[in-house]
């Protein structure tokens, strides 16, 4: 496969990879109004949306915006179902195929088999392994603040037309990544630079170009600095190093990397630790020999049980039924050492 894309929009767009992208977007989602009046004309809008690809005419439409509590306060952008059947034709014939091969191993969010279950369990090896050959050893735990609201659209731009020459593709990336800023927009807050910044979190798109994005400081550590025991999930990183001053020099000089090149600053949850404190990490409270599900998962995951609870006992719902909505924690739960209390919060009867 050559390193750059070239002259590739026309032969992958198809009216069949416009339709497959289609039903995959709908998975999961194919009782929610949109989807459904899309299905009763689904070919002749494909169609449609083919046409306005294949002559440059296509306009991403607007989003819909609201907000989710857990497990902080977000702003989420949802695009209409047509946009995001745009999205999953761009990632899953272009971008991923192009990027991916060029992560580094250690990184885990949004990559097929891999995951935030396997970053813990690969930061866990690499913490016993560390204690084996250096006994005591130190953690450099970094957070990018606000990530996705600080991503600057130009560089990032920047990055993906150092792979892709093919001008027609480059458009569509273009409309996407500044779907959710107009120049209207930006003469209102009468900043260019704050307009500049952001990628719709909701988007397809966006989970991708932010592994895109962070994979020039994955690269820097890695090649630049050398380090041995990185891992990174989304921007969630975490170092092991044999001393404090080592942790302290890697960290100035990932600071001014970030500043320098990414327009990205880290926040006060980065910290320094020592190996037995443990690291907090995808959900998880790690050390060499277990591994815990935090605090405030418990509290959630607790709330959670007593409020099917209570349903049951009203008959809104059966044990079955509680059982199915809470799936996604059992998996959650199922690589901590929490026997006692998973015994415990999951008696429903």
């Amino acid at each position: 496969m050559p390193r750059t894309i070239r002259n590739e929009f026309d032969k992958k767009l198809t009216f069949e990879n416009l339709m497959k992208a289609h039903i995959l977007s709908r998975k999961g989602k194919g009782y929610r109004e949109e989807v459904i009046l899309f299905n009763l004309k689904q070919e002749e809008y494909i169609m449609w949306l083919y046409e306005k690809l294949k002559n440059g005419t296509y306009k991403h439409g607007g989003y819909s915006i609201f907000y989710v509590t857990e497990p902080k306060l977000r702003r989420i952008e949802k695009s209409k179902y047509i946009d995001r059947i745009v999205h999953r034709f761009v990632v899953d014939n272009f971008l991923k195929e192009y990027f991916e091969k060029c992560f580094i191993y250690h990184t885990y969010a949004c990559i097929k088999n891999r995951g935030m279950h396997k970053a813990c369990l690969d930061v866990q090896k690499a913490m016993k392994h560390c204690k084996n050959i250096w006994n005591e050893y130190y953690i450099l735990k970094m957070d990018i603040r606000k990530y996705f609201e600080s991503i600057d659209k130009e560089i990032l731009f920047k990055i993906l037309k150092r792979k892709i020459a093919d001008k027609k593709l480059l458009w569509l990336l273009k409309e996407i990544i500044y779907s959710n800023c107009t120049k209207e927009e930006a003469k209102e807050v009468e900043e260019i630079k704050t307009a500049n910044k952001s990628l719709p979190i909701g988007n397809y798109t966006s989970q991708l170009f932010a592994n895109i994005y962070l994979n020039e400081l994955d690269q820097y550590i890695k090649n630049e600095l050398k380090v041995k025991y990185y891992f990174r999930y989304l921007d969630d990183c975490a170092i092991l190093v044999k001393t404090k001053n080592e942790a302290k020099e890697i960290l100035e000089k990932i600071k001014i990397f970030l500043e320098e090149n990414l327009q990205l600053e880290l926040n006060e949850k980065t910290q320094i630790f020592k190996s037995k404190q443990g690291i907090n990490f995808c959900g998880y409270k790690i050390n060499e020999y277990r591994l815990k599900i935090r605090d405030r998962g418990k509290r959630k995951l607790k709330k959670k049980v007593k409020e099917l609870k209570y349903r049951i006992k009203k008959g809104e719902i059966n044990s079955k039924e509680a059982k199915r909505y809470l799936a996604g924690h059992m998996g959650y739960i199922h690589y901590a050492n929490i026997y006692n209390l998973s015994e415990k919060i999951f008696e429903i009867e």
